[in-house]
């Protein structure tokens, strides 16, 4: 099939990319490639992608005519978002690349008769403070992000519901791995031990709860999906690990695996923070037969090789 990955620089983007294209998939990948972080890291993920024989396109989905890239596609895979929890970002740009760029793309490829699926990237945080039910549990979102990532999925789904375009919304939960972003936890806590520097933390960060999940059990949730399309039209799925640990527990494999303490500074609590992720992926199981195989600490340690081998003293 031929198959657009939006976001296609970042890291679940690259890796779901990747592995498109050694299953044989024609790949076409899409990334504004914007400074929200190194561009440099984005520009690593890109020549790894290309060598797997991805086509990448700079291209701003808010902005730019995309039409003739998505005139033939099969299969999108959205990922492109504005992310995380950040003071500094304005709402504007949650608004921009969360909402506005999902409606330009959905209107483009609403247009190819041929399309056989949408698959909407979307997250925990639209749960809010508290992301252990299901599907069907009543969303409560905390943070921009959430809010406007909850927006961009119900969009979606409208289009399935008025037009009948084939729409599946993925919901992911706390993927760490290779290639994650430098602002989130582990990328920043291995490269200030890397360092010997400092590291800030917010007030109670040791005790949250998250279903951390590897990377590699993320694309697999996502082909599954890709080889199930008549299950998931329309649908909801969370897909993330079943187990949980506290910010405070990886932290110390962290420290057991690259044998150092790390030093610590504790900021204010954050608005906006989730003290609770636990996926409850009892759907995704049932209808795909989804099972995350990866454990934490083993995804850590490839998270921490990584960063040795392709950042660390690479880029700035």
């Amino acid at each position: 099939m031929k198959i657009i990955v939006t976001g296609a620089a970042g890291a679940i983007g690259s890796h779901l990319a990747e592995r498109l294209a050694d299953l044989g998939h024609e790949v076409v990948g899409i990334d504004s490639l914007t400074n929200y972080y190194s561009p440099e890291i984005k520009k690593i993920a890109v020549k790894d992608i290309q060598k797997k024989g991805v086509k990448f396109h700079k291209k701003d989905l808010a902005e730019d005519n995309i039409e003739r890239l998505v005139k033939d596609i099969d299969v999108v895979f959205h990922l492109a978002a504005q992310p995380g929890i950040s003071a500094s970002t304005p709402f504007q740009e949650y608004v921009k690349n969360n909402i506005v760029a999902t409606q330009k793309l959905l209107e483009a490829v609403k247009k190819n008769k041929k399309l056989k699926m949408f698959f909407h990237a979307s997250t925990s945080s639209v749960y809010g403070k508290h992301a252990y039910g299901d599907e069907t549990t009543e969303t409560k979102p905390t943070s921009y992000y959430g809010v406007t990532k909850l927006a961009s999925e119900q969009l979606s789904l409208s289009y399935h519901r008025e037009a009948g375009l084939p729409v599946s919304v993925l919901r992911f939960f706390s993927v760490y791995g290779e290639r994650e972003r430098p602002e989130k936890f582990w990328h920043k806590l291995i490269k200030a031990m890397h360092n010997d520097d400092e590291i800030t933390m917010y007030e109670g960060s040791h005790e949250h709860v998250r279903s951390y999940t590897y990377i590699s059990d993320i694309i697999d949730g996502c082909i599954l999906a890709l080889e199930n399309l008549e299950k998931v039209g329309g649908e909801i799925f969370n897909l993330g690990s079943d187990k949980t640990n506290t910010t405070g527990e990886g932290l110390k494999l962290v420290e057991k695996i690259m044998n150092k303490k790390a030093k610590i500074k504790f900021l204010p609590r954050r608005h906006g923070d989730q003290a609770e992720t636990s996926a409850n992926i009892k759907k995704i199981k049932k209808v795909l037969k989804y099972k995350p195989k990866v454990k934490f600490e083993e995804g850590l340690k490839r998270q921490v090789n990584w960063y040795k081998d392709k950042i660390h003293k690479k880029v700035k």
